[in-house]
């Protein structure tokens, strides 16, 4: 049950708040003493002691009161108190434990403190708080009075306790918990109602305020105020006549005693022991920052509180407490000055701590970017070493499988060698794959690559030997014309074939596309490469020969033949790709022929440095005083392709140079002293001259002189000169270096050129301008030394013949050397198997049977013994860009309807080769006559009329037609001089 209380509690408790006060302002005045006059002697540390003691004890007396209090059931205050206060007492019926925390039905009391205006914001709070569920009990208007509740009290309590507990200096009085009553009417009930609603809110906030230590006299006013622009005379008048709302901090300290605090703590004391830690976090902040003086706005104080979480966080930003302030634009001012936080309380322990800390943060950071970088530059090493490592790797498993696949090579060649007389007598299959196995550079520099490749279609006639199966490779991908085109052809000519891709094992040839070809279209890759990364052509190819005797016939070397043929299990007809690619250059070709005892033309080869080829150069022009045009091939380049020529007529000393040649004469001219100053001379206009007047070969890859120059420094050249001639003749000889040791020569002819002499584009068979057993002895030379060398296979013999001016005699230099199955030689093939002829070495002729013209048996016996002899002109790479829009049908029905046709009886007209179904830019042409002078009218004018029908005006066209028309035409002029100079000197014979 409910207890009774003293009824003096409150007396004492405001005698113990009134105790701490005495003892606090004590010690604000002590230490406001000075010490250091004369006659005075104190000892502030005795004093300090005794009075924290004294506060000490009180603190503990007031904490075992209050904890009686708490232990002890709270009741309504007395009500001889209450009536001293003029509030009636109502008579509780039930218990005070059982009325139940509900909202109460009945009308409310207005309840309202004199003096405060409530803004409408804290009532919107205070609906807030009663939506949270906090209610607000009421009781009836009539019979009841404002009655403090049991929980405020139990809440003053602990007030009590936490303010007595941390700080001596802290109070809380019943008395100022005083309310009034006002009862107003209806019409304002409304308002009030509102104003008791957010006192009620105010009264859920806990905390308590410290007693300053220190009081400002008036004297320290007047001094603070002189030496700081915040405080002047309108402040100074309104500290004085203040509002109850609001106080002054000056130096970060409370007065307690100042008239403008006890007014607002009077005023504010039913909510003082909220405002207690948010005064004292205030204070210190404008300690900290050194504030002069800073004036509180009350009333926004109390607004804080229903708004802010300062119960459950226990702090405040620093912009809220700057927001209490009145003058806090002044004070803001001050705070953003750099350093003002250093002239405060703890200034200089704040500038050390910052200090060390941006010390200390440089320093880790300057080691965490050490450690980083160190880490970064570990990672990037291990990578790298790991990187390095698999390469090796790779490397040596590479090398290991090239050793490998070497010594198959050569395990299979000897093997080859020993029965290839046996092989060449029984049935065989021969796997030919065109593969120009060329550097990379060169291949993605050349355009349309893979028709390149697929000129050597015409292999396939090496079935006209009847013990010959052909597995021929294509580049590209071929459509039904040609294939039709080329079964059709080898049909006509008595053989059983077909070039389905579904061959039966009866058939004689098959023509394959490795499906790496779609896989690869743009990357330009030679075709045995293409072939490695095809497996299923490998294994259709295994299927055809399994159980036969097969060789591949490859073309330009390349390392992949080496695994293409260690994949078949089969030997490849040709060098190592090491050897073909070492003696298979330009420089390697001079080489040879200087082996060989042939005159090669004066120049120099392997050269890689610039001022090497101007010195070289230059020497060469004072030498060789004659010659009026220097060429410059590409070690790589095949035939008179990617080759470049400058003729010395452009040079400002030549005719200087002719004068002193012929002021010291031959013979005195081959001493070194006499041509240096011509040497000299030459060194300084040659870079010029190379510049402005090098001409590039119309089928060069290369679009200007210093594109040519850096792939001719990068892969080596030769430098070598033009015969010095008017009248020039290229001769090309293909042979077949057996493995058992023995040499055929399989064709021969004079070239046919394009543009200039460098862009060969085919040959005239079975014509050449050398003597037969000169050109025999040649060959065969040239054969022992590319034997003595390693060099196995079909090897191709460039030489040029020329009458020398100053002896009238024959000349005949070598000029190119390459190794692999040629385009003449594979033209060639077709001719001989169209015509059914054979070339004769001994004689030099092409010799096809006589066609039977009667039916006798007996002279058809002897006819089979007769042979004629023929002609052929042989256009390898014509090309016409109209012929693009035509299909090979329409084009062999306009052949056909012009006479552009072949007699099969006679063994003389016009032959065709395709090379792809998709540009049909590109074609070979064979035509065939009795004579030389026939065959080569039959192949001029049937370009005439290919070049007339496929003209377009609205399209300007690319060809080499009118060009060979030109150089024919030339030779027809030739030949007939030549006839009218026989016709002459026979009557004087």
């Amino acid at each position: 049950m409910m207890a009774d209380l003293p009824k003096n509690e409150d007396r004492f408790e405001d005698v113990l708040v009134q105790v701490q006060q005495d003892i606090s302002q004590l010690k604000y005045n002590i230490e406001k003493i000075n010490v250091g006059e004369k006659d005075a002697s104190l000892d502030i540390k005795v004093l300090d002691n005794a009075i924290s003691r004294t506060q000490s004890n009180i603190r503990r007396h007031a904490n075992d009161y209050l904890k009686s209090i708490n232990k002890q059931q709270l009741v309504l205050p007395a009500i001889e108190d209450l009536q001293k206060q003029t509030l009636k007492v109502y008579k509780w019926k039930p218990s005070l434990e059982s009325l139940p925390d509900v909202h109460s039905p009945r009308k409310t009391f207005d309840i309202v403190f004199p003096e405060r205006k409530v803004k409408p914001e804290a009532v919107e709070n205070l609906a807030v708080i009663k939506a949270k569920g906090k209610h607000i009990h009421y009781l009836p208007e009539d019979d009841l009075e404002p009655v403090i509740k049991p929980s405020l009290l139990r809440m003053s309590a602990q007030h009590n306790i936490m303010s007595l507990q941390p700080r001596p200096e802290l109070h809380f009085s019943k008395k100022d918990l005083d309310f009034k009553l006002v009862k107003e009417s209806k019409r304002q009930k409304a308002s009030a109602s509102k104003v008791g609603k957010k006192v009620g809110e105010s009264k859920h906030v806990l905390t308590s305020l410290p007693s300053l230590p220190t009081q400002i006299t008036a004297s320290d006013s007047m001094e603070k105020q002189a030496t700081t622009s915040f405080v002047t005379k309108e402040t100074q008048a309104k500290s004085v006549d203040a509002d109850t709302s609001t106080f002054t901090i000056i130096k970060g300290q409370i007065d307690p005693m100042a008239k403008d605090f006890i007014c607002f703590k009077e005023r504010f004391s039913w909510c003082w022991s909220s405002m207690v830690e948010v005064l004292e976090d205030l204070t210190k902040l404008l300690r900290e920052f050194a504030v002069p003086l800073a004036k509180v706005d009350g009333e926004h104080l109390i607004e804080l509180f229903p708004t802010s979480d300062y119960v459950s966080r226990k702090t405040l930003s620093n912009a809220t407490l700057f927001s209490l302030l009145e003058n806090k634009g002044e004070v803001l001012e001050l705070v953003s000055r750099p350093g003002q936080r250093y002239r405060g309380e703890g200034g200089r322990d704040v500038a050390a701590t910052r200090i060390q800390t941006w010390w200390r943060g440089y320093l880790m950071r300057t080691s965490y970017l050490r450690y980083h970088r160190c880490k970064k530059a570990v990672d990037v090493i291990s990578l790298s070493w790991l990187l390095h490592y698999q390469r090796c790797q790779i490397k040596k498993t590479l090398q290991a499988k090239r050793f490998r696949q070497l010594e198959n090579y050569r395990s299979r060649a000897e093997h080859l060698a020993a029965n290839w007389k046996h092989i060449q007598s029984s049935k065989r299959t021969i796997i030919h794959i065109p593969s120009l196995g060329f550097s990379q550079i060169w291949r993605l520099s050349t355009r349309k690559y893979n028709i390149l490749q697929n000129i050597q279609i015409t292999r396939l006639c090496d079935i006209r030997d009847e013990n010959v199966e052909v597995i021929y490779i294509s580049p590209l991908r071929l459509g039904e014309d040609i294939l039709q085109y080329y079964d059709s052809f080898l049909r006509r000519n008595g053989t059983d074939s077909s070039s389905s891709q579904d061959l039966s094992c009866n058939k004689r040839f098959l023509i394959l596309t490795p499906e790496a070809v779609d896989y690869f279209p743009t990357h330009n890759m030679c075709l045995s490469t293409l072939l490695k990364y095809s497996p299923c052509t490998l294994k259709q190819i295994k299927h055809q020969i399994r159980g036969k005797q097969a060789y591949i016939v490859g073309g330009v070397g390349h390392e992949d033949d080496l695994e293409v043929a260690d994949e078949l299990h089969v030997p490849i007809l040709g060098p190592e790709p090491a050897v073909s690619q070492l003696h298979g250059t330009k420089s390697g070709g001079r080489k040879i022929f200087s082996e060989a005892g042939l005159e090669v033309p004066p120049g120099q080869g392997d050269v890689y440095v610039l001022c090497q080829l101007y010195e070289i150069l230059a020497e060469l022009l004072a030498q060789n005083i004659h010659v009026q045009r220097w060429l410059f091939k590409i070690n790589g380049q095949r035939g008179g392709r990617d080759a470049a020529y400058c003729d010395v007529c452009h040079l400002r000393r030549y005719s200087w140079a002719l004068k002193r040649y012929q002021h010291f004469g031959p013979d005195l001219w081959q001493a070194k002293w006499v041509q240096e100053t011509v040497m000299l001379k030459y060194l300084e206009e040659i870079p010029e001259w190379l510049i402005y007047y090098t001409q590039l070969a119309k089928s060069c890859s290369y679009q200007s002189w210093s594109e040519f120059l850096k792939i001719f420094l990068m892969q080596g050249g030769v430098i070598e000169a033009y015969p010095p001639s008017e009248n020039v003749t290229h001769v090309t000889v293909d042979m077949l270096l057996e493995p058992s040791g023995e040499v055929t020569i399989l064709s021969w002819g004079e070239q046919l050129h394009g543009y200039c002499h460098l862009d060969i584009v085919g040959s005239i068979i079975a014509k050449t301008s050398v003597h037969q057993e000169t050109l025999h002895s040649i060959c065969m030379r040239v054969a022992h030394v590319c034997q003595q060398n390693y060099i196995m296979g079909y090897v191709s013999v460039g030489l040029a013949t020329f009458v020398d001016h100053s002896t009238m005699t024959q000349k005949i230099w070598g000029i190119d050397l390459d190794i692999g199955f040629s385009n003449q030689l594979a033209m060639t093939q077709m001719l001989l198997m169209v015509t059914g002829g054979t070339l004769n070495w001994q004689t030099g002729c092409f010799e096809v049977p006589v066609p039977v013209k009667d039916k006798s048996s007996e002279q058809n016996d002897a006819a089979e013994h007769l042979v004629d002899s023929r002609y052929a002109v042989v256009g390898i790479r014509l090309f016409h860009s109209n012929l693009s829009m035509l299909y090979h049908s329409m084009f062999f029905k306009m052949c056909t309807f012009n006479g552009i046709v072949f007699d099969k009886k006679e063994n003389q007209g016009t032959l065709f080769a395709l090379y792809d179904s998709s540009e049909r830019s590109t074609i070979g042409m064979i035509a065939v006559s009795e004579d030389l002078q026939g065959a080569l009218v039959t192949f001029a004018q049937n370009l005439s009329v290919i070049h007339q029908e496929i003209l377009s005006s609205k399209k300007e066209e690319e060809t080499n037609f009118e060009v060979v028309i030109t150089n024919i035409e030339h030779m027809l002029e030739m030949i007939i001089q030549n006839k009218k100079q026989q016709l002459k000197d026979e009557p004087a014979a």
